[in-house]
């Protein structure tokens, strides 16, 4: 094999072994921390936490902490330019360095406002009225 035809195949087969890599991390803060977050449906830990990802788009959040209302919201996660193709082929394969992508996100919980004795009473009157005297 002719030796210039070579170097560019060796140059090409060890860039490809030891091309890039990149790390994707979602940090999910709260305030007060401490909050139980889900991911997706799933349980991934208690604030501040932060976990891998390893894809771009929407995600379902959840965070819950006892004497603070839940709340429900999705997390957006635009990729960077050097994740748009093909860019992205020598972001994760050719690039001799790593390349750590990490994104924060930080929620404040509402403390739970539990109603009065009173206006628990008059709720429950007015069930038991519906409920016994309402005819469909």
């Amino acid at each position: 094999m002719n030796m210039q035809r070579a170097i560019p195949l060796l140059v090409l087969v060890v860039g490809g072994l030891t091309g890039g890599c990149v790390r994707r991390t979602m940090t999910i803060q709260t305030e007060p921390a401490g909050a139980l977050v889900y991911l997706n449906d799933q349980e991934v830990g208690r604030s501040p936490v932060s976990v891998d990802f390893t894809w771009y788009g929407d995600y379902d959040l959840i965070i819950r902490k006892q004497g603070y209302e839940s709340l429900r919201t999705h997390v957006q996660v635009v990729e960077p330019w050097y994740q748009i193709p093909p860019v992205d082929f020598f972001a994760e394969v050719l690039w001799p360095g790593h390349i750590h992508d990490e994104r924060t996100f930080a929620y404040v919980l509402d403390a739970k406002v539990l109603p009065d004795r009173e206006e628990i009473l008059q709720r429950a009157d007015e069930f038991r009225d519906r409920a016994l005297y309402e005819v469909d």
